[in-house]
């Protein structure tokens, strides 16, 4: 094989490995299509757990959370419950850049959140400066949110750190009761 053949060969999986993901616009045509300003507004609660690499649960987690929106901007107070009886709050802050761009901060993100909706779909990039042992590390959270016609949300994000898997948080949304 020649060094051009080669070189050929990896374009073409390169290219057909792009193909695979599925981007937001795919979901353009969906319902209920998702207002996440709306969504979140008032009191949500949320179910989940983190997945290692292998898919073995190793946390479980409840969250309450508190959503306020002012004009183009939507305050999420989350306070999360751990399995283990730990506490934690983040607190987000989320731009509405136009109809279907967002972008967002808080306390333990490195940088800014990017975030695209289309149909019921909602994703979210970000990085996410996670305790661990007596430290902690950055890791890379790609976040897919899907509106289901019965008002739950589900979320799977990918966590990765330098571009390697390490583990999945599955959990799902709903409006809190009065």
């Amino acid at each position: 094989m020649t060094i051009r053949t080669f070189f050929l060969a990896v374009c073409a999986l390169l290219v057909l490995a792009g193909c695979g993901s599925p981007q937001v616009q795919d979901y353009a045509d969906t319902e209920p299509k998702l207002d996440l300003f709306s969504y979140f507004a008032g009191k949500t609660q949320a179910y989940g757990q983190f997945q290692d690499r292998s898919g073995a649960v190793k946390r479980r987690f409840s969250v309450d959370i508190t959503g306020t929106v002012n004009d183009d901007v939507l305050t999420l107070d989350e306070r999360f419950i751990y399995d283990d009886g730990e506490h934690e709050q983040r607190i987000w802050v989320i731009k509405r850049l136009d109809e279907n761009l967002y972008s967002g901060t808080a306390g333990d993100v490195i940088g800014e959140a990017q975030g695209r909706s289309a149909g019921s779909v909602f994703t979210w990039r970000y990085t996410l400066d996670l305790p661990y042992k007596d430290s902690s590390i950055h890791v890379k959270f790609d976040d897919w949110m899907f509106l289901q016609p019965d008002g739950v949300m589900l979320n799977r994000a990918q966590v990765s750190k330098w571009g390697f898997k390490v583990g999945e948080v599955t959990l799902f949304f709903s409006k809190a009761q009065p």
